[in-house]
């Protein structure tokens, strides 16, 4: 047996490998991670020296030009050696920036670059997230408007109910949507930097760099703050923000993998009753044993990663609860799980929604078959109205409808026959009167109430404002990496 080994010789995390894209994997990645740390480290030192501490234009130019020369093989050397993440960097940093090396991490705290960091990966995970959340959006709205007429079964506790249109379903999808679109939103814009706090939060070893003077403290913090793209940092904090950000950052993804379970699972319903399929290419194979099948599995997909989003937040619960005082570190290991997998597994499933939203087929003359059986049992109240105004009594056609359809109904469930009621009713001699309304009574297009108006009205007055934000950023297919 060889003893090189290669990539497929050990774990690999699927969410990186299989379902999520490229941009979002590099959000998490080390290259990002350590990249990031060495700009904060850059912002702290120009920061300082704009505040007057004894720092030069060439460190800081130093430090500038090494962002991205990481040796992570040295790093792993000194940490290693060290047991220390952050200070393994920091002499990994200091080895190519040889004159700014006394003043990287002055006065800071591990957490400064590490919570910092974390900051700003979330933020540009959620400005990832957004767009594909966007252009989901906007494919079902499209979806929508094109399938506003076309009347279907509705269904309460997963058993026929009045009619509605495919369209107005699809609403129900896109409502939920916006709801998710506006939680992220707000998660994202809530977020704010940790700052230059020192150990325990205090600033007491800045305090001390720049001799008591507390304002300069206070505006190395807003400086740095602005440096890295944040509006504004938290107030107050122990050696770490507080873990309920995390809280609020994975509870707004794992309500949205509730609304995409949502959406692919009655995607899977309506498949399994050959209404609607998701895309389904020339090539795919359904079943290894069995030919003919047509299985969706991107929405099986979508199921199987929002499951794994809506369970993460537990993590976070944990996490928020048990950070005793000013910080514990028992949240590094699962943070490190816990948050990527979240952003990477909502970005594999929105991806995967975008295919599925592109490619949905609805089958008319399967829905009008459906309709067909369960109409004439909706339409009786109709009927019964239109004897009453012919000079009938209610109660006397009542019963005779209540009679037929008890007939129709075992036919139907015991002999497994098509609903013949309507035939029924039109060989009725007590019906004579109303047999030329029968096929008009029974018209689709009088049972959907205001369902075509309702879903335009919703995409112009709410679909389309939200939309209107993601101009420019709306284009472009949705690629299965597999």
């Amino acid at each position: 047996m060889s003893t090189a080994t290669t990539v497929y010789d050990q774990y690999r995390n699927p969410l990186t490998s299989r379902y999520a894209s490229k941009e979002m994997s590099f959000n998490f990645s080390e290259t990002k991670k350590f990249s990031t740390w060495r700009k904060l480290w850059t912002f702290l030192a120009k920061a300082e020296k704009e505040l007057g501490l004894p720092i030069t234009d060439e460190q800081v130019e130093e430090m500038e030009a090494n962002w991205e020369t990481i040796d992570f093989e040295q790093a792993a050397r000194e940490e290693r050696e060290t047991r220390h993440d952050v200070m393994a960097h920091i002499r990994t940093f200091a080895s190519k920036c040889p004159s700014a090396a006394p003043i990287i991490h002055l006065g800071a705290t591990s957490c400064y670059v590490g919570d910092n960091t974390d900051l700003i990966v979330l933020r540009d995970g959620f400005d990832i997230l957004l767009p594909k959340l966007a252009r989901c959006i906007q494919r079902l709205a499209k979806f929508a408007r094109e399938q506003k007429d076309q009347p279907t079964l509705g269904f309460t506790h997963l058993q026929p109910a009045q009619l509605t249109t495919v369209g107005k379903r699809a609403c129900l999808w896109l409502q939920e949507l916006l709801m998710d679109e506006r939680a992220i939103s707000r998660a994202r814009d809530d977020l704010c930097f940790r700052g230059v706090k020192g150990t325990t939060g205090t600033q007491a070893s800045f305090l001390q760099l720049f001799e008591g003077d507390g304002e300069k403290v206070k505006k190395l913090d807003d400086l740095v703050t602005k440096m890295a793209g944040f509006k504004k940092a938290y107030p107050v904090c122990g050696q770490t923000y507080t873990r309920k950000v995390d809280v609020e950052c994975l509870n707004t993804l794992a309500s949205l993998g509730a609304t995409v379970h949502k959406i692919c699972t009655d995607i899977r319903i309506l498949a399994n009753m050959k209404e609607i399929e998701e895309p389904f290419e020339s090539s795919q194979i359904g079943s290894s044993a069995m030919p003919y099948k047509r299985n969706p599995m991107r929405s099986e997909r979508c199921c199987a990663l929002a499951r794994h989003v809506m369970a993460l937040p537990s993590n976070a619960l944990n996490t928020a609860a048990t950070q005793w005082m000013e910080r514990t570190l028992d949240d590094s290991a699962n943070r490190r799980i816990s948050l990527g997998e979240s952003f990477l597994a909502s970005d594999g499933m929105l991806q995967t929604l975008q295919n599925v939203l592109e490619g949905l087929v609805v089958y008319p003359k399967v829905i009008e078959r459906h309709m067909a059986q369960e109409l004439p049992f909706m339409a009786t109240e109709n009927i019964i109205m239109a004897v009453v105004k012919a000079g009938g009594n209610r109660q006397d056609c009542h019963e005779e409808i209540r009679r037929l359809s008890h007939e129709a109904g075992a036919k139907v469930k015991q002999e497994g026959k098509e609903n013949d009621l309507v035939e029924r009713i039109k060989a009725s001699s007590y019906f004579a009167p109303i047999h030329s309304q029968i096929d008009s009574l029974l018209n689709p297009a009088t049972f959907i109430g205001r369902a075509p108006q309702q879903v335009q009205e919703f995409l112009e007055n709410d679909v389309d404002p939200v939309l209107k934000k993601y101009e420019g950023k709306l284009e472009g297919s949705a690629t299965l990496v597999i």
